[in-house]
Order: C-alpha cells, then structure tokens, then sequence
C-alpha cells in the first residue's frame, strides 16, 4: 500500500475523543489521580514563591532572624517531600488508568477480530491484523501511560505557573503570554508534517508484519523453491520505505521539537531581563521577583519541552488509533442468524436455487438445488473451482448469500442460533489445525462438560488411539503450534476425533481423508460408516474410490451442477463423472475414447 491517507485534524480529533471514551468505566480513579496531581501542581508552583519571600524580605535587608528562617526552610523542605510522596501515588494512579484502558481496548480488537466474516480475512493479510492487535494498540499505551499523564501534568502546572506570575507582576506576565502564540505554532507543524510521517511508517510497519507472517507461515516451500532471495528483496524494499519515512520524521522532531522550544525560551528570557533592566533606570529591582521570574519561566518551559518531546508519542498513538478504529469500525461481519428458537432434530438439508458470488460479480455458485436427508451421504465431486468448497461454506454460515435458500429440517439456515448450528454440525476439513495445548485439550477443544472418558471413546472409535497411547505423554502430550510435529495422518486422525466427540447431527467432510495413508484410510472408512448412521453427510471428495457408496453424487462445473446419481447411475451415463473416473484409474485408452 504505497497510498497514505493522512488524517485531517477532524479526523485526529474524532480518534482522541473516541479513545478519552474508553476513560468513562474510571472516572472515581481519574478524579483521584487529578487531585494528587493538582496538589503536585500546587507545590511545584508555590516552592518559588517561599524562596521569592526569603529573597526579598530576609536576605536583601539582612533580617536574618532564626524563627521565621527556620519556618520558611522548614515548609521549603517540607513541600518538597510531600511533592515526591504525591507525586509517585499520583503517577502509579495513571499508570493504572492506562493499563486499565489498553487492557479493555486490546479485549474489544481481539473480540471484533473473532466476529468478523471470512470475506474480511480473505482480503486482508494476517500480518496487517496482528500489526493492529499488538504494535498499535502499544502505541496508544504509551499515550496514555506517558503522553496524556505529561500533557495533563504540564497543562496544570503551565496554568499554577501564570496565576503565579500574575500574583507577582501583572505587566511582566502580560509580556510572558506572548510566547503562547509561538509555542501554538510549532506544536501545529509539528503535527500537520509528523501525521503524515507517521502514518507512512504505521502502513509499512502493517507490511512488514504481513510479510514476515507470509514468510514463517511458507518457510518450507520458500526454501524448496529457492525464493529466500526474492523474500529478501521484498522484504528489504518495505524496510527500506519504512527507514525513509522514519528518517523524514526525525528530521521534523530535530528542527521543530527542542531546538524551535528553545528558541522560543531564549527569546523570552531576553524579554523578561530587559524588562527588569529598563525598570532599574526608574526604580530598584526587587531581586526575589526576579529571581522568581526566570525560575517560573525555567518550569514553564520544561513542561513545555516534556509536551513537545511526547508530541512524536502522541502523533504515533493516534495514527494507530485510527488504525484500530478502522478494524473495529468494521462490517465486514460474520453472517447473522435471527435466533428463533429452532433445534436441529433430523439434520434434513435442502439447497433451494441457491446461487452465490464472494465478489458480487461472478457467481461462484449458480442455483444449486439438492436434498440430503438424515443418514444419506451426499459427495461433492467436480474439477478444481467447480463450487465444491463453496456449497460448505454457505451450509456452514461462513459467508452470507441472499439469492436461493438454504433450509435444515424445513428451516431457514438463518433462523438457528449459531450455537446450534456449530453444536450440530462437525466439520473435518482437509488440512486440519491444532491449536497449542495437550492432544486432550485438541480433542476436548476446552469443552470441560466433556469427560475424559468421552475424548478417550472419541478417539478410539476413529482408531486415533493406537497412535496417542504410543505418544510419551499419551494424551497429555504437547501439541506445538498448528500441531507441526504430527504427521499429516495424525493431525487427521485429531480433528476426526474432535468431531465425533461432539456427536454431530450433520457431517461436513473436505477431503478428510485425503492425508491419511491406505491403512488408515481403510480404517476412517469403516468409522464413517458407523458415524454415518441417524447423520446428514455431506463431503467433497477428490478421490472418487472414497465415495462410491454415497447415496448421491453431484457432480459440478463451474459452480453448476451437471449430474446427479449414484456411483452406477453416474458411470451408466458416461459423462463428466465416468472420464473423472477413469482418469483416476489409469485407463488412459479408454479415456481418450470417451473424451471424442
């Protein structure tokens, strides 16, 4: 994504009043940390009055008498301790809002993440969703830990600081709010350039997780194809956009931070000498006002100075606010049902006309109409891109569709709660996942109403058993990510288990078989056959030997179906099926007859 949409300060304002909302849940505490930092404040500014006092009424005259200097050294050194009492309760306080609100804002992604629809990741790269997740919700941490706690303890003190030097001398404080304008200005390029900065390194930053996500996840075929090359190449090329933007934005932070705040400081102490310079040619200078001065004008502009230096921070945060806002203001959502009430009795299926398309110009399907009826078995068979996996998916309700109707004992599809849908149906796809865990945990996927005597029946009645006894742990033994030090048959075998131990109404099987050598074959299918018994099966097969006894057979093309029957019925036709046939069984003659 070489395009940056930059954010318009609407739009950045938008971001920040959508993240101060997630503060509500907190206001008790927030209102607790304000007063401690008010009472910070207030020693911060009242500190150089006393020395102001000392100054003028005891040192210049020589009124060194020990009671009031004791007194006034006594409160001196007393504000100070409370000052850094207060002050660490009073930043633990924040810390804790900002902890608090991070924690519910990665809760709300994570949860929005889970609802979403599969059009939403088919089109956008796992490495972009995780950037999201972690590396911008982090950013928006550090604003709230450290940004917002500066900018908050900055604006208070900067206040307390002027009433101070009003009380002091009205004129001077006058003369001193004319820097106000200089410090708005630099503040406002800095963030008109910086925004655009920032949100070019967010963007690269997306790519280079997609990337390195696409890398690990692909790492053996990169490394049979010899393409670790290339994978640099691109890889190197998004990094290399990624440092340059960066670049650009250090040089921003290096002419409009510091050195323009310093500036700026200079120009004001020069002010404020001058003018207690020209006012000595009239009348004496009183030393602790001046002293005062130049001390509140040092405090002013450190707070300044703290607030410039996180206003890279705070850009960053919000840029990934919008980001994260992005993805929760999504609707790309998962299909929704109505919720009537209905339970899966028979598990009866009926396609009606359905047709469907996942871009909404080409139909992947064109009005599919069959009946699969409890204990039937009804196989999926056609070329790659025939709408095989796709009728799986709409029976699945991974994806929604609006043309046709899609009914399970008479009911709309979409009338069924999803629980009982996913309670009902059990899906067995090709490449099955294992998530991190135990084999038990894999079987059980958590479910603790589910007995370990209910997984260990599971597993042995898809001979899944033979294998996970043999494990050191049996089956407590560790699954690694996506279950990589199984073999394909095992992590088969898993999922298999993990479907019967549910007790399905419904069976959905992707080639299950497909990774499992003949003997175990052999043995699924003697499984199936059982599980078959009171379900609705409905399963793509691309091994045709696989569903010869299936009740009936549709064969698609091109997301249409262009025959239906049984195995005989099917071969009796001579036609799609009968070549898919024997093209599977090598008799290559006869192939070619039947082809012409």
């Amino acid at each position: 994504m070489d395009k940056t949409t930059v954010l318009t300060n609407k739009q950045q304002r938008h971001v920040l009043y959508r993240l101060l909302t997630y503060t509500k849940p907190h206001l008790r505490l927030i209102v607790l940390a304000f007063s401690l930092l008010l009472l910070t404040t207030t020693g911060d500014v009242v500190g150089p009055i006393i020395v102001k006092v000392f100054i003028d009424d005891y040192l210049t005259p020589r009124n060194l008498s020990f009671q009031p200097l004791f007194t006034l050294g006594a409160a001196y050194l007393s504000i100070q301790i409370a000052n850094v009492i207060v002050s660490y309760f009073q930043l633990v306080k924040f810390q804790e809002i900002a902890v608090k609100i991070i924690h519910q804002l990665r809760v709300d992604v994570f949860t929005k993440v889970q609802s979403l629809g599969l059009r939403y990741f088919d089109k956008t790269p796992a490495g972009s969703i995780v950037s999201r997740v972690t590396n911008d919700t982090e950013a928006i941490k550090d604003m709230f830990v450290t940004v917002l706690v500066t900018f908050i303890q900055s604006g208070f003190l900067m206040i307390g600081i002027f009433v101070a030097m009003f009380i002091l001398n009205v004129k001077l404080a006058v003369f001193c709010l004319l820097i106000l304008p200089f410090i708005y200005l630099i503040i406002h390029l800095y963030r008109k350039y910086s925004s655009i900065f920032y949100q070019d390194m967010r963007e690269r930053l997306s790519q280079l997780n997609a990337k390195l996500s696409e890398s690990l996840q692909g790492m053996s075929i990169i490394q049979m194809f010899r393409q670790e090359q290339r994978l640099r190449d691109e890889f190197d090329s998004i990094n290399k956009k990624h440092y340059l933007s960066g670049m650009k934005n250090i040089k921003v932070d290096g002419l409009l931070l510091r050195p323009a705040v310093d500036m700026v400081y200079t120009l004001a102490l020069m002010l404020i000498l001058s003018f207690f310079g020209i006012n000595s040619f009239e009348s004496p200078i009183e030393v602790g006002v001046l002293y005062a001065f130049i001390n509140y004008l040092d405090r002013f502009f450190e707070p300044v100075n703290n607030m410039m230096m996180r206003l890279s921070m705070y850009q960053q945060a919000i840029v990934a606010g919008a980001r994260v806002f992005h993805l929760l203001d999504e609707t790309d959502m998962a299909p929704e049902q109505k919720d009537v009430g209905k339970k899966i009795e028979e598990g009866e299926i009926d396609f009606r006309h359905v047709s469907f398309s996942y871009d909404g110009k080409q139909d992947v399907l064109k009005d599919i109409s069959f009946t699969a009826k409890p204990g039937e078995t009804v196989a999926l068979v056609g070329h790659t891109g025939s709408g095989k996996s796709s009728i799986i998916n709409l029976l699945m309700r991974f994806y929604e569709f609006d043309r046709g109707e899609i009914q399970i004992d008479g009911v709309s599809l979409k009338d069924y709660p999803r629980k009982e849908l996913r309670d009902k149906m059990g899906l067995v796809l090709q490449d099955p996942f294992l998530f991190f865990g135990t084999v038990k945990d894999n079987i059980r996927l958590h479910n603790q109403e589910m007995t370990d005597e209910q997984v260990i029946e599971a597993a042995q009645f898809v001979q899944a058993d033979a294998f996970i006894e043999k494990l050191e742990h049996g089956y407590e033994d560790k699954v690694v990510e996506r279950g990589a030090t199984f073999s394909s048959g095992q992590r088969q075998l898993i999922a298999f288990a993990r479907t019967i131990a549910t007790n399905p109404k419904i069976l959905v099987l992707d080639e299950a078989t497909a990774n499992i050598d003949t003997e175990t074959e052999e043995a699924i299918q003697a499984a199936l056959e059982k599980m078959r018994k009171g379900r609705t099966t409905i399963a793509i097969a691309h091994r045709l030997s696989t569903i010869q006894d299936a009740d009936l057979i549709l064969v698609l093309h091109h997301g249409e179906i262009v025959e239906r029957g049984n195995h005989q019925q099917l071969l009796a036709k001579k036609g799609l099926y009968h070549k898919m046939f024997l093209l599977q069984n090598g008799n290559v003659d006869t192939v070619e007859n039947a082809i012409s």
